[in-house]
């Protein structure tokens, strides 16, 4: 069955569900509940598809988190897929009303996600152009000029994204001295390697570490759209270490978009939370809301933005305007 073509639509009404519930608090200053709300709506809608889904990143292991950790099955019955969600990329950032928080998941037959440990990975993100040039091994300055050379820019003309953490003061100075300039992000590498792959958004790659399991949903988007991501495991402790390799991974190699999301079906989807240079916000008006989303498939080689108006209240009409 061509699950692409079943799902494509269908994982836009389970993010577009998700961060409706999740906006509602935005702004209010509770994380958890925040990702209790997105959470239990994205589990509801999941649910409810022709789809017999297992969870393979997720919320957390079984016994710490009460739905969509990781094996749990979901849908009504269909064909077997595996499933990616984060149903709050940013929960702090929702809960401070802060930008570019989104929901996003990612669907393939299964074997098509990488069942990724929960803990650090060193990232490299770059868009179409440059995809398959590019090496984790070589120096920043390196890969900056060839990300620059691709584009037909100079390096001076580049942004990189950056998660702002204390652990990349060495990366950031290393760019900054390459001439490229640095764009620090609080939280959400997901839409940030997204942004990296679509022209307008104003960021040409992505550096430095963060967590494994948005390195495969971020894989998915950037495998659909011909961008790159490449990524290695930093366990921080032996227990870490033990469970990569009770997975089958190896610290030591470098994981590309291939490796990360090698499935040959693929569909993947995010709804804006808030306001973001890829994606806008929930937007509230009487009796409704308006979403906008990013879904995509890899063997239709179709990107969609989706502009949804949903009618939340019964009798609510609204004056449709672009």
């Amino acid at each position: 069955m061509d699950i692409e073509r079943l799902m494509v639509l269908e994982v836009a009404r389970v993010t577009e569900q998700a961060a409706l519930a999740a906006s509602r608090l935005a702004g209010m200053g509770d994380k958890e509940a925040v990702d209790g709300a997105g959470t239990e709506a994205m589990r509801q809608v999941l649910g409810e598809l022709p789809i017999s889904g297992t969870v393979v990143i997720g919320e957390g292991e079984m016994d710490e988190a009460p739905m969509l950790y990781i094996g749990e099955k979901l849908g009504k019955g269909g064909p077997e897929v595996d499933i990616a969600v984060d149903p709050v990329e940013g929960t702090n950032i929702t809960a401070k009303g802060l930008p570019n928080a989104i929901t996003v998941i990612a669907i393939s037959e299964k074997g098509g996600l990488l069942h990724a440990p929960d803990m650090y990975m060193e990232k490299l993100v770059v868009g179409p152009p440059a995809a398959g040039k590019v090496n984790l091994d070589y120096p920043v300055e390196a890969n900056l000029r060839i990300v620059a050379d691709s584009l037909q820019r100079k390096v001076e003309d580049l942004v990189v994204v950056v998660l702002d953490r204390p652990r990349h003061e060495k990366l950031i100075r290393e760019i900054r001295q390459a001439g490229a300039r640095v764009k620090l992000i609080t939280d959400g590498d997901v839409v940030a390697a997204v942004a990296v792959a679509v022209r307008g958004t104003g960021v040409h790659a992505m550096m430095g570490s963060g967590g494994a399991p948005e390195g495969v949903l971020a894989a998915a988007a950037l495998k659909c759209m011909g961008g790159e991501i490449q990524g290695r495991f930093l366990p921080s402790n032996d227990a870490e270490l033990e469970r990569l390799k009770s997975m089958g991974g190896d610290p030591k190699k470098i994981y590309r978009t291939n490796d990360l999301a090698p499935g040959r079906q693929m569909v993947f989807a995010a709804t804006g939370i808030t306001h973001g240079e890829l994606l806008e916000g929930v937007r509230y008006f009487g009796g409704g809301a308006r979403t906008h989303s990013i879904v995509m498939g890899y063997a239709t080689r179709v990107v969609r933005f989706i502009d949804s108006i949903h009618l939340l209240e019964s009798g609510a009409r609204v004056n449709i305007r672009v």
